[in-house]
């Protein structure tokens, strides 16, 4: 059976379709001996060999698909493993082959990370053309005025690595305010790198707290932090049917 060359990267290591993707166009990935570079190039699992910069990648058994939400600590870090040998969001989760979270959130924010192993159900919910939306809690400095809000929600520039880009569009709701601080509901649909804190480090108000409350229709709700639950049926069918 045909299958999209990401997709099966993705289903038999522990990268994604976009890292894959990125090893493609890098000329990292050879098919049958053959270095390729081209995306959306379909393989045949039992007859072509793929290799990843030297190391054969082999379809594993079938295994149960799981869904899990986790309220991520501050302080850990959303990566499969760490070089620096820092605390990683996985301690905290059942050892499940090529299990894999969906985006990722900065070590010290807060929240709701999902994990599963269904690559079609973590393209779904992470890729950018699918604007799933993303609600936080934050606290930040100072009060935020009105020009600074309408500022934020519709578009602001902050510094990436190739310079600076304006951020898509985002609802704010102000929860509380006063000189000193306020607290803020804000909802994005992009996962750009640190974003939020960039956001409103351009608008001169430093986040001293941040925590996610929602990925798409999937809410954080009451689960504990360090503490994670299986997706409902629901949960996972909003986006397997997708």
């Amino acid at each position: 059976m045909q299958q999209r060359l990401n997709k099966f990267i993705a289903s038999n290591s522990a990268l994604s379709r976009r890292k894959a993707d990125e090893l493609i166009k890098n000329g990292l990935v050879k098919i049958n001996g053959k270095q390729i570079n081209t995306l959306g190039i379909t393989i045949d699992p039992e007859k072509d060999e793929i290799v990843i910069d030297g190391k054969k990648i082999t379809a594993a058994k079938e295994s149960e698909k799981v869904y899990f939400a986790l309220n991520k600590p501050a302080n850990f870090i959303t990566s499969r493993a760490d070089e620096l040998n820092r605390q990683t969001i996985m301690s905290l989760l059942p050892q499940i082959p090529n299990l894999k979270p969906v985006g990722r959130l900065d070590a010290k924010t807060e929240g709701l990370i999902l994990l599963s192993n269904d690559g079609d159900f973590i393209n779904r919910l992470s890729h950018p053309r699918f604007e799933c939306e993303k609600e936080y809690l934050v606290k930040i400095a100072g009060r935020l005025t009105e020009e600074e809000k309408q500022k934020l929600q519709t578009g602001i520039l902050i510094k990436e690595e190739n310079g600076y880009k304006k951020t898509s569009t985002a609802k704010i709701n102000i929860v509380e305010e006063s000189k000193k601080a306020s607290t803020l509901r804000i909802t994005i649909h992009e996962g750009r790198n640190r974003q939020i804190r960039k956001m409103f480090a351009e608008s001169l108000h430093a986040v001293k707290y941040l925590k996610r409350l929602r990925i798409g229709k999937i809410y954080l709700g009451s689960l504990k932090i360090g503490s994670y639950r299986k997706l409902t049926q629901a949960e996972i069918d909003a986006y397997k049917s997708a």
